[in-house]
């Protein structure tokens, strides 16, 4: 049996979409580096590959591939099952595709899978019946399950996190919810080998490339409103990890197989477990790789001497979710973090020559104009090494979207239109969207000419501009020009 596994192109006019792989599919402005891994298709492939599936995976969006070339390479390959990995921003260009690979290959099953809320509203798969599975939360056991009962002639009902039409009534059968992946190490390591390595592109803090992204954990548990992946790929605030020695041995193996130069741990929330932690760092200096890594982390969750260690083996930079310079308004997010906290830590982390990204957003309940500019300041005031703005997008499922839908401050539906990089959907009562937006833009220009001021003035930064000039100028201008088309 052949089963097909797609993460397909999705572009409109100066911008690219990122889908699998992203807590936040969006899209990147054209000539953005950005690319994250797919990690579910890449774990699904490893699980039919093991189990003897004959599996074709393509990453459409890595390889800058036209949606022609993707849909003819994935009909080429005539497949019995198509999983096609979705999300919200992007069910137009994921619709059209599938309709187009089912159009050609009319005998293959269709599935959809990823960051949608497929079961929301109207009967999703009465209306297009072209698709005829979608799989709920985590999919890689559940693609693996739904491709042995399709090989073997068994009972759909039997697959959980499968959701199926029923032939008989006409109406979608939703299965039961299949519970978290708690032993993460029952998974094999996730497969590589068909996927574009060096166009996956997340480098904190200016890591080298090429390099590896990887996972140590999955979940989280922490209730961010915002945060969809714990709310809907895991259905709870619940963190499993990974053994130690396990994440190691991947790093090892990936490095020395396809010679990456660094490696950063794209988890939910990496620094979780000081035990876990300290024996990861340990188990990293073991190896004597000799690469810097990072890791994406909270401000809150990891103690001073971890960071040390950590320091100690390798840990170069880290992500810092942040989300708004107002106390009051992560608090309204259930973010559970404290600002002064934030600033100490962000402080120490400098002191220990780690670099820093942080991450801010605007359009949190509560938002006002006087709010918006604190946080454009004290993100200045921080001086990461280097920043990401946006505005919250309520994704479909989310604890944001049903609080904002019933509040009347969700500005459309048009799912093509929930991207938080360039188009707001959201309100506030004191903000409208055109005011987000306008407060996005003014973020990046501030940040850019805040940039610029720092390499001039500040001598560390200067060393770092002017030991490679043409790599900052280029740095700069792409900034300034991303700002002005924000």
């Amino acid at each position: 049996m052949r089963v097909f596994l797609g993460n397909g192109p999705w572009y409109r006019s100066g911008y690219y979409g990122v889908r699998a792989g992203s807590r936040w599919p969006h899209y990147e402005t054209e000539g953005s580096p950005y690319m994250p891994f797919p990690f579910y298709m890449a774990y699904a492939t490893a699980l039919l590959q093991r189990d003897g599936f004959e599996v074709l995976t393509i990453d459409g969006i890595a390889e800058r591939t036209t949606e022609e070339d993707y849909i003819d390479r994935a009909c080429r390959f005539q497949p019995d099952l198509v999983i096609l990995e979705v999300s919200t921003p992007s069910m137009d260009t994921d619709l059209r595709q599938a309709r187009a690979i089912r159009d050609r290959c009319p005998n293959a099953k269709m599935a959809f899978a990823g960051l949608h809320m497929l079961e929301q509203g109207e009967d999703f798969l009465a209306g297009h019946r072209f698709v005829d599975f979608t799989l709920r939360g985590e999919y890689d056991y559940t693609a693996l399950e739904l491709a042995r009962v399709l090989n073997s002639g068994g009972d759909l009902a039997s697959v959980t996190g499968l959701s199926f039409l029923d032939e008989t009534t006409g109406a979608t059968r939703q299965n039961e919810r299949r519970p978290v992946i708690k032993d993460l190490d029952s998974l094999p390591w996730p497969s590589r080998e068909m996927y574009p390595l060096y166009n996956y592109h997340d480098h904190p803090g200016g890591i080298p490339g090429p390099s590896l992204q990887m996972w140590s954990s999955r979940g989280c548990p922490f209730r961010c409103i915002f945060c969809v992946w714990p709310q809907i790929m895991y259905e709870g605030n619940q963190y499993n990890t990974r053994n130690p020695v396990d994440v190691v041995d991947e790093v090892e193996y990936c490095v020395k197989r396809w010679g990456f130069k660094s490696f950063y741990f794209d988890d939910d929330t990496f620094n979780i477990g000081k035990r876990r932690l300290l024996k990861l760092g340990e188990e990293i200096g073991k190896r004597n790789l000799g690469i810097p890594w990072a890791a994406m982390c909270r401000a809150d969750t990891c103690d001073k001497e971890t960071l040390r260690e950590l320091k100690k083996s390798g840990l170069f930079a880290v992500k810092y979710g942040v989300e708004s310079a107002s106390q009051e308004l992560v608090d309204n997010a259930d973010k559970s973090l404290d600002l002064d906290k934030v600033e100490e830590m962000v402080r120490y982390t400098q002191d220990l020559g780690i670099r820093i990204h942080l991450t801010f957003s605007f359009g949190l309940p509560g938002e006002t104009h006087e709010t918006a500019m604190k946080t454009i300041k004290w993100s200045q005031k921080l001086n990461p090494d280097s920043l990401q703005y946006s505005i919250m997008t309520p994704f479909p499922g989310s604890k944001f979207y049903k609080e904002l839908d019933g509040k009347g401050h969700l500005m459309s539906k048009d799912w093509s239109k929930f991207d938080g990089n360039s188009t707001s959907v959201v309100r506030t009562e004191a903000l409208g969207p055109e005011d987000l937006d306008y407060y996005l833009r003014k973020a990046y220009r501030s940040w850019e000419w805040h940039k610029l001021r720092r390499a001039l003035l500040t001598p560390r930064y200067m060393k770092r501009f002017w030991r490679h000039p043409w790599r900052g100028f280029r740095s700069l201008q792409y900034g300034l020009r991303a700002a002005a088309r924000a």
